[in-house]
């Protein structure tokens, strides 16, 4: 006799489990606990089979024949329906681990692993929360250019014309590792930038006039902030690195007998190791920081936490406070000023400034020969560096 809605409604636990009936092999399940399991009753290769088709009320009598009867037709084609149901789960679960999000997520944790600095880290993980909603559950194996290209157009369309130029780039990454790990047979991100607005280079601007650099430092000296970024903000002029990596700075990197500061790869911006003569005004401002210094790691903490470092807006909203605009100076811009006047003064060796700003050249194994025979150079440079910028506060600047 056929089930109905209103036995299986009215169906009481018992004891032990017991079945109720339907037709054509479908059965429920009564259990002790009251739950309803439905079952297809099959033989295939002259086995007796069960087939679990979910429970009730979750599937309804209604469904639970159409499931019945997609199971037999499976049968009448030779196909055993406990075999085929296994065979979609782990389908799907292949589906789900090799989803763009997935194999971008793995990507990101590969990079951490890597040793990517904090602020790469952060960068690729909003690069990848970007693309999450368009692509992120689509299998990595089957998007297909314009789909990439779709999502990326819609950062563009906000007039993010740089951010959409590096989330394709972090997209056609995750592609070449899902290539490289077998997920997928081609990188449909490869040649979408042609499909993409260029974006407008942005100089960091940067205070290159001897007079206006004199204005500054006064400014700077006379600086009055918060925690340890009116010390960051003096130091930084001196040492030709970027923001970031002094924010990041370690007590445990900087070797004061010698003079010598020793960044590891992983901060910086070339992945290289490098190495900052200090000056004499530098070690002075070191020891200045040093009694302010805490449990933290860091040279210049956070002001809210001292387990993390400055914070990434502290030094350009000091500059602000000051009344330098942000076209006119900018933190990073501290660089292009050492750079300008260094190279005007040809006092030294393109090679030598090049090196103090960590910059890589193309010829790679020239780089490696000239990072060593320059150190000597870079030291003297260092010292009339901070000599010059001290002139220049005064008034009195060399010509």
């Amino acid at each position: 006799m056929a089930l109905s809605d209103t036995a299986l409604r009215n169906a009481k636990p018992l004891s032990t489990q017991f079945k109720l009936h339907d037709e054509g092999g479908l059965f429920v399940i009564v259990k002790p606990s009251g739950g309803l399991l439905w079952r297809f009753k099959y033989r295939f290769n002259g086995k007796e089979q069960q087939l679990s088709l979910g429970t009730y009320p979750d599937i309804s009598l209604k469904m639970a024949r159409q499931r019945r009867d997609e199971a037999r037709s499976l049968l009448a084609q030779g196909t055993d329906p406990a075999a085929d149901k296994k065979r979609k789960i782990e389908t799907a679960a292949l589906v789900a681990a090799t989803t763009f999000k997935a194999i971008a997520d793995e990507f990101v944790v590969k990079r951490e692993q890597d040793g990517m600095a904090e602020a790469t880290m952060i960068k690729l993980r909003w690069f990848n929360s970007l693309l999450e909603k368009d692509i992120g559950p689509r299998p990595v194996a089957e998007i297909e250019p314009v789909e990439l290209l779709v999502a990326i157009k819609k950062i563009e369309k906000l007039g993010n014309h740089e951010t959409a130029k590096r989330v394709r780039a972090f997209a056609a990454r995750v592609f070449r590792y899902a290539v490289i790990t077998g997920r997928c047979r081609f990188n449909p991100a490869a040649d979408l930038g042609e499909a993409l607005i260029a974006p407008k280079v942005k100089h960091h601007a940067a205070l290159i006039d001897p007079k206006d650099v004199g204005r500054l430092l006064r400014a700077i000296d006379g600086y009055r902030g918060h925690g340890l970024s009116p010390l960051a903000l003096r130091m930084l002029p001196h040492v030709f690195v970027r923001p970031g990596e002094l924010r990041h700075a370690e007590w445990d990197e900087f070797d004061l007998k010698k003079a010598v500061w020793r960044i590891p790869g992983p901060k910086m911006k070339m992945r290289n190791d490098h190495a900052v003569p200090l000056s004499t005004q530098v070690l002075g401002i070191l020891a200045e920081a040093e009694k302010y210094r805490s449990r933290s790691k860091f040279v210049f903490p956070a002001v809210s936490d001292w387990q993390k470092p400055m914070a990434e807006n502290t030094l350009n909203a000091a500059l602000r406070r000051m009344g330098f605009g942000s076209g006119e100076m900018t933190s990073h811009g501290f660089r292009s000023t050492a750079s300008t006047l260094l190279n005007e003064f040809g006092l030294w060796s393109a090679d030598a400034i090049e090196r103090g700003l960590a910059h890589q050249g193309s010829d790679t194994v020239r780089a490696i020969y000239h990072r060593g025979r320059h150190w000597d150079e870079r030291v003297r440079m260092a010292q009339w560096w901070s000599d010059y910028l001290d002139e220049l506060k005064s008034g009195r600047p060399k010509s």
